[in-house]
């Protein structure tokens, strides 16, 4: 009231007082922006469009706050009489079904049927909420005003109509199939895309087919959050997979190539002479695709030297053979495997 544009014409000094009330009610109004208030400051919410511009419509917001307690609505815009009760029309409510995928479907992407149950406008009467042929009449607590005003002393104090909850009319006749209410669940399928790339926990966003708004509102949105299983052998962290592929004694002495599997074919990876066991070795670009984006990660490969657990007389006679002639100190190493791996990426 203090800094209004009505009573303070020509101040600038007031308007952006204003201004800031109302912005700082457009982000306590939202929880997403609150949230990104809470975390991140003003910076936060002003990067997310909280703060960028003045949004005149706040005065009706306004209206609503401070005529309902202390009725000011006029002052705010809200007017009196039928034209100034507030609309009963809501936004339907979000909606989140949870679907579990292959890891090869979070990697290349699919398409899925998705069943949900929402509320739509009933067929029978048309979301109106009153039976057919009939139409809901004025409240008669109010007047169809929305609104019933208490004196207390010298305030005049206006609150929402407890019958009609503010919308000024009410439904006499309701109808058979909703009761009243204007809407009905009904089982929907909507066709999902799922892109390439995705992860355990992301969240798909299908505007306008959640929960059917009341009194005419628009619908909400529906919400599918992916939950992808567990691989037989591939791990992966962000766009790279990693797997371990075990070799034997002689193919990491003498060196060899192998074939190892990769999430499309399998691929002929050169194990060098002298590989010591716990070694990652790199394949570019056989890792998961970057989600709406280009490129793809990588997949490393630890190769592992397998011993075996029985030998044959030959094999035994030969290994005493080469120990004869090998000598390892068996000294402590105060560097890790994990150490030597990130020299060779880095």
């Amino acid at each position: 009231m203090q800094f209004h544009p009505d009573r303070n014409p020509n101040n600038p000094d007031a308007e952006e007082k204003f201004k800031e009330a109302s912005e700082a009610y457009a982000v306590l109004a939202d929880a997403e922006k609150r949230g990104l208030y809470d975390r991140f400051g003003h910076a936060g919410v002003g990067a997310a469009g909280a703060g960028a511009g003045f949004d005149a419509t706040v005065f009706h917001d306004f209206s609503d706050i401070f005529g309902e307690f202390f009725g000011f609505g006029d002052l705010f815009g809200g007017g009196g009489g039928r034209s100034g009760r507030r609309t009963r029309a809501q936004r339907g409510a979000d909606l989140r079904e949870d679907i579990t995928i292959e890891f090869e479907e979070a990697v290349f992407g699919a398409e899925r049927k998705i069943a949900y149950r929402r509320h739509e406008n009933c067929d029978s009467c048309g979301g109106s909420g009153s039976a057919q042929g009939k139409a809901p009449t004025t409240c008669r607590a109010c007047g169809g005003r929305g609104q019933v005003r208490y004196q207390q002393g010298f305030f005049s104090i206006a609150r929402t109509c407890p019958t009609c909850q503010g919308a000024g009319s009410v439904i006499s006749d309701p109808c058979a199939k909703c009761k009243g209410e204007g809407r009905a669940v009904q089982q929907k399928t909507i066709d999902a895309k799922i892109p390439a790339g995705v992860e355990d926990g992301t969240r798909i966003r299908f505007s306008g087919v959640g929960e059917a708004g009341i009194q005419g509102g628009p619908p909400g949105d529906l919400y599918v959050v992916l939950h992808v299983k567990e691989h037989p052998f591939f791990e992966r962290q962000g766009n790279d997979i990693y797997c371990v592929v075990p070799i034997s004694f002689t193919q990491a002495s003498l060196g060899a190539e192998i074939h190892v599997p990769t999430l499309e074919a399998e691929h002929a990876l050169k194990i060098p002479e002298g590989t010591q066991s716990g070694t990652v070795l790199k394949i570019r670009g056989k890792g998961v695709p970057v989600l709406n984006g280009h490129g793809k990660g990588d997949l490393f490969v630890e190769v592992r030297v397998q011993t075996p657990s029985k030998l044959s007389k030959r094999q035994r006679e030969l290994l005493q053979e080469l120990q004869g002639l090998t000598q390892v100190e068996n000294t402590p190493q105060r560097r890790s495997i994990l150490g030597k791996v990130k020299d060779m990426f880095n």
